[in-house]
């Protein structure tokens, strides 16, 4: 194994070749993050920002091929996955990445629908309850927490997810009150802590929601708690949503 001076973060998720979410802007955040970041592909897409038109899926035996060398050779306790194929393929995946580290921190940022407005996966509680008990953390925005729960009230549906495992209920697509839009943690120990940021005009980001679970993952494996590497995150995407007018943004460090 090698090690080095940064923590190891593995980002499993699609390849966006306007690097504006998936893998490609993964790494951009373990990098400014001041972690080393690899990357495995699960889907090849055809999009940029403002357009998705087809994906190609990568098959779960083609996604461990990937992986396995990546775990002989490096330390990897953190892992984010973003877009995957379906439940089968999560869980077959995430069998296989607790079997390499049984203490793994894994994050999943579940996307059902791409912000140019491609639907990937219509999903109920009922299948993602056994996925939801091998993970650390999920990073759902507040219609993907509808759909999972059938609740209108995203506050209730994230509590109920979190008697599972944490919860992160990204804010953005609320509206802003009082120059305001809030970001929650719901744990497992039915603690709730909010989160609040000014909302930022002309903020909307291609993939912002892969890059506020990228930070996240990011806090975790620098060895912050779940309630610290949460602040951290949202103070990022603060900045990453408010540096540019439009919808691919740049990446500033915070250490």
């Amino acid at each position: 194994m090698i090690q080095t001076e940064r923590p190891y973060v593995l980002s499993i998720a699609g390849l966006d070749p306007s690097a504006g979410a998936g893998i490609l802007a993964d790494v951009k955040v373990f990098e400014a993050q001041q972690t080393y970041g690899l990357a495995v592909a699960t889907a090849l897409t055809i999009q940029h920002d403002a357009s998705f038109r087809k994906v190609h899926w990568v098959s779960l035996e083609e996604i461990i091929a990937q992986c396995e060398p990546l775990f002989e050779r490096y330390p990897i306790q953190v892992v984010k996955i973003g877009l995957i194929e379906s439940m089968s393929v999560l869980s077959g995946l995430l069998d296989w990445l607790v079997l390499q580290n049984p203490k793994i921190i894994l994050l999943w940022d579940p996307i059902l629908k791409a912000s140019a407005g491609f639907d990937f996966h219509r999903l109920t509680l009922n299948e993602l309850v056994p996925i939801l008990q091998k993970l650390t953390v999920i990073t759902p925005n507040i219609p993907e927490i509808q759909q999972i729960t059938g609740e209108q009230s995203p506050q209730k549906a994230a509590q109920t997810l979190s008697n599972y495992c944490n919860v992160y209920l990204k804010g953005g697509h609320s509206s802003s009150e009082n120059g305001q839009v809030t970001d929650y943690l719901f744990d497992t120990h039915q603690t709730v802590i909010a989160y609040p940021a000014p909302f930022i005009p002309n903020g909307e980001k291609h993939g912002s929601g892969c890059v506020l679970s990228a930070v996240l993952a990011t806090g975790l494996a620098k060895g912050f708690s779940q309630k610290e590497a949460s602040a951290r995150a949202r103070l990022y995407m603060n900045r990453y949503l408010a540096s540019t007018l439009y919808l691919l943004g740049f990446h500033d460090p915070i250490v």
